[in-house]
């Protein structure tokens, strides 16, 4: 059998569970793929609305996606809500150099 593919999510977290990471986590599940995440942002929502978004500093992004790609064979990566240029320009640039 052949190994399962692992995929990357660069998002941010819903604490509601129906969006960002815990939603592309789910889906990759479903589709029989082994997920890994970077958080871009925390966010304070419900089924009713957001009521907080609260981003990480784009170092903190960058840790993540070079710890990812450091120990993981990352067969596709799939973004969500980035937040804001210098967390852009680190996603780009960690995608490039993983």
């Amino acid at each position: 059998m052949a190994a399962i593919k692992q995929v990357l999510t660069i998002a941010g977290s819903d604490s509601g569970g129906g969006a960002g990471i815990q939603a592309d986590i789910k889906t990759f599940q479903e589709l029989g793929v082994f997920g890994t995440s970077a958080i871009t942002a925390v966010t304070a929502q419900n089924t009713c609305g957001v009521h907080g978004v609260y981003p990480m500093p784009a170092g903190a992004v960058k840790a993540q996606i070079d710890a990812i790609g450091a120990d993981f064979a990352i067969a596709a990566v799939k973004t969500g809500m980035l937040f804001d240029a210098e967390i852009i320009a680190e996603t780009a640039a960690g995608i490039r150099k993983h």
